[in-house]
């Protein structure tokens, strides 16, 4: 993966993990560091679902992927939450 990609990747990742946040109900309680964090992460591990699900590539926009992407980013967000009210 060349520099360009993990770039891209970063702010896909941001934009995945706003949009995670969204999907949560509620006030999460946790910071916007952790959003961005959280939706990197749900970037590259949803690539890899769609990848193994051989729906990474389609024509147009990849709905299904970008569905996978928000869906994990939305359980990270709300699983840190849970985590950090516990405390």
């Amino acid at each position: 993966m060349e520099i360009s990609g993990v770039i891209s990747a970063i702010v896909i990742g941001i934009v995945i993990g706003l949009l995670g946040r969204l999907v949560v109900p509620g006030r999460q309680r946790i910071g916007v560091l952790w959003t961005i964090l959280v939706g990197i992460a749900a970037a590259f591990v949803g690539t890899g679902v769609a990848v193994a699900f051989d729906v990474a590539d389609t024509k147009g926009v990849d709905w299904i992927e970008l569905a996978i992407q928000i869906g994990l980013a939305a359980l990270g967000v709300a699983a840190l939450d849970r985590a950090k009210a516990r405390r």
